[in-house]
């Protein structure tokens, strides 16, 4: 299965009340996200058992990635293994790549549910 996206910016979409992903492919290897967070969005630091790229496309923020935080803005990639803590968050509108592999399950996803609940980033 091949997929061509011609304009990934005709997929950006937000959403008020918390980050959207806005998958583009997903196999049985790896997942292709768009993210889009407002200012002030976030994804909890985590850390799943699945290997993450992300592409800073739009805007700037902070990364957790390992041990490190940073702040990125267009043009920054990011490369955190498997285990290893993750996560952002937008100081302006910001636009995310992220390609996952493999993709992450219902499990990988508890701790990201749970800080969006509690409504903390760390």
């Amino acid at each position: 299965m091949s997929v061509y996206v011609e304009n990934f910016a005709d997929q950006i979409a937000f959403q008020p009340e918390r980050f959207n992903p806005v998958v583009l492919v997903e196999t049985e290897y790896t997942k292709v996200i768009l993210v889009c967070l407002e200012p002030g969005q976030f994804i909890p630091v985590h850390r799943p058992g699945v290997d993450l790229t992300l592409v800073v496309m739009e805007g700037k923020g902070q990364i957790v990635a390992g041990e490190e935080e940073q702040s990125v803005e267009p043009g920054a990639v990011a490369f955190v293994p498997a285990g290893e803590a993750r996560g952002i968050k937008a100081e302006t509108r910001l636009v995310l790549m992220h390609v996952v592999t493999p993709p992450p399950t219902d499990e990988d996803h508890v701790q990201v549910m749970a800080g969006l609940k509690r409504g903390t980033w760390r």
